[in-house]
């Protein structure tokens, strides 16, 4: 795998710089799981589809208990010690991590004032490892770069506000606007003040290059705010470029409202990031004028330097585009150890054109959190809030779409290796979105990138189909395909277990899923979908219950005369696949086929016969099961259908 080939020329380890010998042994350690975690995907795939009908599938096991931690490092012990345990279900979880304590990242050296009319490049000159710069509070300085220090753990360089830690966020508390003296930002959620209320209390840095300031080694930035240059292009404010051991703790990264401004972080060939306790908002590309069509608050994982171990923890994430967004770009290595936890991702109704409170100018709005290129990611106790579709995509709140990033003129492949596999996703809140889940491999006929091991649960998902969300809304609640038409076998979609997730629709939707993949034309070969595990949910099952993707019946297994959900499934998945123990509301009126689902799966008649405590049409509810629901304790493990409500709540305190 060319993930185990370095780009850079053989070096004596005394000549090579210290990053790289990190990553060479970051590499070799990774080696071992990976092999253990291919032997464990392989399945017995001899098997027919008929042997396989009606097998049940074996147990998951998950590997946190409810409810999920809070803590900012309580993943990671000092030394960067992983503590994620092994696997969650199929996944793999992160094993590698970055603790992210003052205590553990300390800048033991000389304080420097910098004057609110002094040059800020020529104090980095002069700062070495361990010094701490103090930029006076309300104060500007114009930027382009970092340099790098070849520091190490124990000397980091701190760039932060002179404000006095008392009048701060304490450390683990997320900042906001206020602290740059704005009390309110029109269309957010309410956020926190300053005791006193809003005050200039952070220092900015102004940033001067398109591509975003780049970073060197070993930076801990503390109540800074980052804006762009006033009158120039600027498509990016932080790039880190190479950069590593990079800290933006209680940062407020933004753009202006109605200005287009495409990124907030950048992460390419880097090791160790940590956004922890930020705030960003206002990155917008804008559709029909602007220069850019995919913004993200934080995104990246491209380029040919292993990008490994970054930490997104506690911040307030607003984007049009992708609010987290890995790949989608030229790689030859894969973004790895990721852990995503307590983010609230929000898109503010006024750039929804259906909205009361829309305003002009329209962005391009696509999703809330996407991956393209990933290993070994933890997505954890998030809030999503906001998404709708009309311009590319269908207003999805989660995205697994692994691409090679072809180019179609050239045929070239741009990420040769690229994929998508183990990704937990679990204790999360959505709110008011179109579509949940968009689990997809693509056709790709030259190089597919591969997509499997995905652990998905313990999700409450409200507002689908909301009124707001417009004439795209009301489709799918979720989407789940392999490639359709002819791609080569080794895009096989495998393991991906969906289990204890409350769908909860204001509208009557059109399918629980849209359902497609390439049929097994020959039992000899392993199949082309396997292991898929869907259990546990409550959802409306919609009006057609489980829909074809599309193509024809040589194409899509999916898609042929006189199909059910039932027989669909049984076309689709193989090996030790199951649908079993799933709250269907509805699931007895479908139209246009038979009402025909797998065994095991209890069917109701509408989401008000669930037994919600308060199912509240379908918005900021109770979606507890009440003491009456005769569904009480029919989940195939013996508890109650759909998410554990507590394990999210608790999961999610304090992110919204």
């Amino acid at each position: 795998m060319s993930f185990f080939h370095s780009p850079q020329p053989s070096l004596p380890i005394s000549a090579k710089p210290a990053f790289l010998i990190r990553t060479e042994l970051y590499r070799l350690s990774t080696l071992l799981a990976l092999l253990i975690a291919t032997a464990w995907a392989t399945p017995a795939w001899g098997q027919s589809a008929a042997s396989a009908k009606g097998k049940a599938a074996e147990p998951v096991r998950f590997t946190v208990a409810a409810p999920p931690p809070e803590g900012e490092n309580a993943y990671c012990g000092k030394g960067n010690v992983a503590k994620f345990g092994e696997k969650d279900g199929p996944a793999e979880l992160p094993k590698t991590c970055y603790y992210t304590g003052l205590d553990g990242t300390p800048s033991p050296g000389k304080q420097n004032r910098v004057g609110a009319n002094s040059d800020l490049t020529e104090a980095l000159e002069g700062a070495k490892c361990g010094d701490t710069l103090l930029l006076a509070a309300g104060a500007s300085f114009p930027i382009k770069q970092f340099p790098r220090k070849n520091c190490d753990d124990q000397h980091y360089i701190t760039v932060r506000t002179d404000t006095p830690d008392s009048k701060l966020p304490p450390e683990g508390t997320r900042i906001s606007p206020a602290w740059g003296g704005i009390a309110t930002l029109p269309g957010r959620p309410p956020y926190a003040q300053p005791a006193g209320g809003a005050a200039k209390l952070m220092a900015t840095i102004v940033v001067k290059p398109e591509i975003g300031v780049e970073f060197g080694d070993h930076y801990r930035f503390i109540g800074i705010e980052w804006v762009p240059l006033e009158g120039r292009k600027i498509g990016r404010l932080l790039f880190t470029n190479g950069g590593d051991h990079l800290i933006f703790d209680r940062n407020w990264v933004h753009g202006t409202d109605g200005a287009e401004l495409g990124h907030g972080l950048g992460i390419k060939g880097s090791a160790y990031v940590a956004v922890i306790h930020s705030y960003f908002n206002s990155f917008t590309c804008t559709a029909g004028r602007g220069s850019c069509t995919d913004a993200t608050a934080v995104g990246g994982g491209n380029g040919d330097l292993p990008t490994h171990t970054l930490k997104i923890v506690d911040n307030f994430l607003e984007s049009s585009g992708q609010n987290v967004f890995l790949g989608g770009a030229a790689a030859s290595v894969r973004p790895e150890d990721i852990e995503i936890r307590r983010n609230h991702m929000f898109k503010p109704m006024f750039w929804n054109r259906n909205s009361p409170d829309y305003k002009e100018p329209t962005p391009i709005v696509k999703n809330l959190f996407e991956l393209k290129n990933a290993r070994r990611v933890l997505f954890e106790a998030n809030y999503l809030e906001n998404s709708w579709g009309g311009f590319s995509q269908v207003g999805p709140a989660i995205v697994l779409t692994p691409r090679n990033n072809l180019n179609k003129i050239t045929g070239e492949v741009k990420c040769p290796d690229c994929a998508v596999t183990d990704v937990t996703i679990r204790y999360v809140w959505i709110r008011r979105v179109n579509q949940v889940l968009q689990i997809a491999n693509p056709m790709d006929k030259v190089k597919p990138a591969p997509g499997n091991s995905y652990s998905i649960h313990d999700i409450v998902a409200e507002g689908l189909g909301y009124p707001e969300c417009g004439k795209a809304c009301g489709g799918a609640l979720n989407h789940l395909s392999g490639p359709v038409g002819g791609s080569p076998k080794d895009s096989t979609m495998h393991d991906v277990v969906i289990d204890h997730i409350t769908f909860v629709s204001m509208k009557e939707t059109k399918d629980i899923a849209i359902l497609g993949g390439p049929p097994q034309s020959d039992p000899n070969e392993p199949p082309r979908m396997y292991n898929i595990t869907w259990t546990n949910t409550i959802a409306d099952a919609g009006q057609y219950g489980m829909w074809p993707l599309g193509g024809t019946p040589e194409e899509n297994c999916s898609y042929f005369p006189g199909a059910t959900p039932k027989t669909r499934i049984e076309a689709c998945w193989k090996g030790h696949s199951a649908f079993r123990g799933n709250v269907l509301a509805g699931g007895d009126s479908i139209r246009g086929q038979k009402p025909e689902w797998p065994e095991g799966n209890p069917i109701v008649d509408s989401l008000e016969s669930v037994g919600f405590v308060k199912l509240n049409h379908g918005l900021d509810g109770d979606y507890h099961l009440a003491a009456n629901s005769k569904l009480k304790g029919k989940a195939t493990d013996g508890r109650d259908p759909g998410a554990d409500v507590d394990a999210v709540l608790s999961g999610i305190r304090g992110v919204r």
